[in-house]
């Protein structure tokens, strides 16, 4: 099956701020605010929603194709090269000469309060990329459309609908800022919809539809409750409760839903069903959330299984093992 990952490629920038923000405002003051903390580190990581999903794709032994729009310091940085070694296609990447690849710088004070910015660069210009010439060339089977320029995924979905490509609809992060007009825009027609139980509720205040409006739809809904599991709800009204993984010891949530979308769709991918297919989900996220990083883990195949078996039982680890290679973990190099 050829997977499309669509969405945002992004550099984090980490720091933290040994002291608390708030005691650095005046509250009738903030109409004239300014001012400066000095961060105890940095820690740049590689990001990016569609960068996460694809490589966790590649770590289960997929090879998706990357479509989103980056800058020259995407391959002079490295990035590029960690993602082809970790066996995503990034041959159809729009490279933009002039724009950096987007940058989100994230300072987290004593208080686990954040100041956030986000810079889009490239981008901005994911729009320029053609869907139907990527599906002429090498047909796509299953499209998912994440996080990235608004233009850019109205512009996808809409190609996808066009083309009858199944997509996957992930709008997740542009939730916040967007109307229920586009929202219904980016779902409408979807075979799969991705979201947590609060994007959940924002869809449907949003859009002004119903469970049952959102069923008529969409195909698959996925969605995701963190320490809870997740919850599958099949085009045929039959509902999949899915636990959480056993054991696990959580250090940093950023980046765990997207390689739930990971596995879930490495699953679909390779045949499996539903319920085994959110059981791939939630090991590998479990993974995730054990690392500093949305892309510093490594899956070793014994050890991913074993995880299966001892949360979701011996069957699930044998369908799971025989459907997947999960062939990536002497693959991957730090870099």
């Amino acid at each position: 099956m050829h997977l499309a990952i669509a969405g945002s490629v992004a550099t984090d920038h980490l720091q933290t701020f040994d002291g608390k923000f708030s005691d650095s405002l005046v509250p009738d003051q903030l109409d004239k605010l300014a001012v400066s903390f000095l961060v105890d580190d940095l820690d740049v990581r590689r990001g990016g929603c569609a960068a996460n999903i694809s490589f966790g794709l590649g770590s289960l032994g997929l090879h998706p194709t990357l479509v989103a729009a980056v800058g020259r310091d995407f391959v002079d940085q490295g990035y590029r090269a960690w993602l082809e070694n970790a066996g995503v296609d990034c041959a159809r990447l729009l490279i933009s000469p002039t724009l950096h690849t987007a940058l989100c710088t994230i300072t987290t004070d004593a208080a686990h309060a954040q100041i956030v910015t986000f810079y889009p660069g490239a981008m901005a210009q994911a729009r320029q990329i053609d869907i139907a010439q990527l599906h002429a060339d090498t047909p796509i089977d299953l499209l998912l459309i994440g996080p990235d320029d608004p233009e850019g995924m109205l512009r996808h979905t809409r190609a996808a609908r066009e083309l009858a490509i199944p997509f996957a609809a992930d709008p997740s992060q542009q939730l916040a800022w967007a109307d229920g007009e586009l929202i219904a825009d980016l779902i409408d027609g979807a075979a799969y919809l991705f979201s947590n139980d609060y994007e959940a509720a924002l869809i449907a205040k949003k859009t002004g539809w119903s469970d049952e409006d959102i069923a008529e739809r969409v195909g698959v809904r996925v969605v995701t409750h963190g320490k809870d599991g997740c919850v599958v709800h099949a085009a045929d009204g039959t509902r999949h409760e899915v636990p959480a993984v056993d054991g696990v010891t959580a250090v940093d949530p950023t980046g765990v839903g997207d390689s739930f979308r990971a596995g879930f769709l490495a699953g679909v991918a390779a045949g499996l069903d539903l319920q085994r297919a959110a059981q791939v989900g939630c090991t590998i996220a479990a993974s995730v959330v054990e690392t500093i990083g949305t892309q510093e883990y490594r899956l070793d195949r014994e050890g991913f299984l074993d995880r299966v078996g001892s949360t979701y039982g011996d069957q699930a680890r044998a369908d799971i093992g025989s459907a997947l290679s999960i062939s990536h973990d002497d693959v991957v190099k730090s870099g």
